[in-house]
């Protein structure tokens, strides 16, 4: 009785996923050809949607955030020292250098090293972010041989550009799109008082906030793409085919990139140095490091110049954590 009852319970499995499984003939098989126009035609369609009119005023304002953030920074530059490592790209915000082994030298052949110290720039500070600037938001995807034949732009300028803003408007955008020669920032910044000091680096904190929200607001309606291997940055619906990765050794220059979607960080990538707090020794040795707090280049830089410290770093600066056993 007892097989029976299992004999009936396996007919009835397998009826029930035989019943509820599809088969496809072989004679059914979709011409491509005809489909073709018709995906087309829709891709075509689908950029009349773009750019979202509510969109283009956060557009603008990342950009106008954007001047105002370089010439803060150029401004704060004149008067907080930053050191950059020769090797590696570390930064100390700091009257010198710490002592923490964490240099692994030119192309990572030497790894716990002391950093060799020179002095910091504003593309220490901001990271530079560039991508393929295109001609319209839905084209055909760049491949290997066309990577040449466009430019290469800021990814938030070309973001904002897709999103409707005009990154050529002086009002929007005053500083020039390449980092390297932006201005220096206010005229005789070393005089000012420390309550002026303060409040340029009040006024470049709420830019760089202001930047990264009016970033995070725009990646929600256009599409970016990010390597997952590497740093490379594409605004568009889908990623280009440069084989420029080189995250494999056998592949060399000719690495395809693996793309994912693209988030704030990817676009302004925030620069993480080690901050002194006031429990801290005047230079930061390596035997604390696990004692000593971090914080974005940016956040450092304008609490040094006399900015609050944001309450939302607090736990990642360890403001109030213990002090490296002497």
């Amino acid at each position: 009785m007892a097989w029976r009852s299992r004999r009936l319970w396996h007919i009835t499995m397998v009826d029930g996923l035989i019943g509820s499984s599809r088969f496809y003939s072989s004679n059914s098989k979709v011409d491509l050809k005809r489909l073709r126009p018709m995906i087309l035609k829709r891709i075509e369609q689908r950029g009349k949607d773009y750019p979202v009119k509510g969109m283009v005023p956060v557009a603008q304002d990342v950009l106008r955030n954007r001047g105002l953030l370089i010439q803060g920074v150029s401004t704060l530059l004149k008067v907080v020292p930053v050191w950059a490592c020769k090797f590696c790209p570390e930064v100390y915000i700091g009257e010198q250098g710490h002592l923490i082994k964490t240099c692994h030298g030119y192309r990572r052949r030497a790894k716990n090293q002391v950093h060799e110290w020179i002095s910091g720039k504003l593309t220490d500070i901001l990271v530079p972010v560039e991508t393929f600037h295109l001609d319209k938001m839905f084209q055909g995807v760049i491949t290997h041989h066309q990577r040449f034949d466009f430019d290469r732009v800021p990814a938030v300028i070309e973001l904002c550009w897709q999103a409707g803003a005009d990154p050529n408007d002086i009002n929007l955008n005053p500083s020039q799109w390449d980092l390297e020669s932006v201005g220096s920032g206010i005229t005789g910044a070393e005089s000012l008082s420390p309550g002026d000091l303060g409040l340029v680096a009040r006024g470049t904190f709420m830019a760089w906030e202001a930047l990264r929200s009016g970033v995070q607001k725009l990646l929600m309606v256009y599409p970016a793409k990010v390597c997952n291997h590497c740093s490379e940055v594409h605004v568009g619906p889908s990623g280009h085919k440069a084989r420029l990765c080189g995250v494999f050794k056998f592949e060399s220059w000719r690495g395809s990139h693996f793309w994912k979607k693209a988030g704030v960080d990817d676009l302004v990538p925030p620069k993480l140095v080690w901050y002194r707090r006031p429990q801290d020794p005047l230079v930061l040795l390596d035997e604390g490091r696990g004692f000593y707090g971090h914080a974005p280049a940016m956040v450092d830089l304008c609490v040094k110049a006399g900015a609050i410290v944001p309450p939302n770093y607090l736990c990642m600066m360890k403001m109030n954590g213990n002090s490296a056993p002497a």
